[in-house]
């Protein structure tokens, strides 16, 4: 193959790897992602419902360290932990128990109890008004990255 031919197939080849990994790099990009939405007072509305279960709140002692995501952990954010969402993903947690719902961002790894499907802020376990509880049942939607505006 002549020099010409072998630099034109490097660069395509780099085009394309650049635009496959910008596809699964969305998760570690979190400065251009839109900010989780606060919902107070606001109910549900009906949804696809994707997981269903256990969500509970972030002890104190959690605050200033460093998430899975490499961010360090704010308990007045609205993030949080799933065991296998990707990073930057928007979640709707909606409280089963009283049907308020916020949007949180996922930047963390969790929960680490088997009956857990979410560990939120603090913030937003007291949007969603679980923090005398503990512990809520909720439902999770996933919202799509185009109606999160990327």
């Amino acid at each position: 193959m002549e020099l010409r031919a072998q630099i034109s197939c490097v660069v395509a080849l780099g085009l394309l790897l650049d635009v496959n990994t910008s596809a699964f790099c969305r998760e570690a990009d979190t400065g251009g992602a839109p900010a989780p939405v606060e919902e107070v007072g606001k109910p549900a509305e009906p949804l696809a419902i994707k997981q269903s279960g256990l969500a509970a709140f972030y002890h104190a002692t959690f605050q200033g360290r460093r998430t899975a995501s490499g961010e360090s952990f704010d308990h007045n954010e609205l993030t949080a932990a799933h065991k296998t969402l990707p990073f930057g993903t928007l979640v709707r947690v909606i409280n089963l128990r009283n049907n308020q719902s916020i949007i949180v961002r996922v930047n963390d790894r969790g929960p680490m109890q088997p009956d857990r499907i979410i560990d939120v802020t603090r913030r937003a376990a007291g949007l969603l008004g679980f923090l005398q509880q503990g512990m809520t049942r909720v439902a999770l939607e996933i919202i799509p990255f185009d109606a999160a505006g990327k």
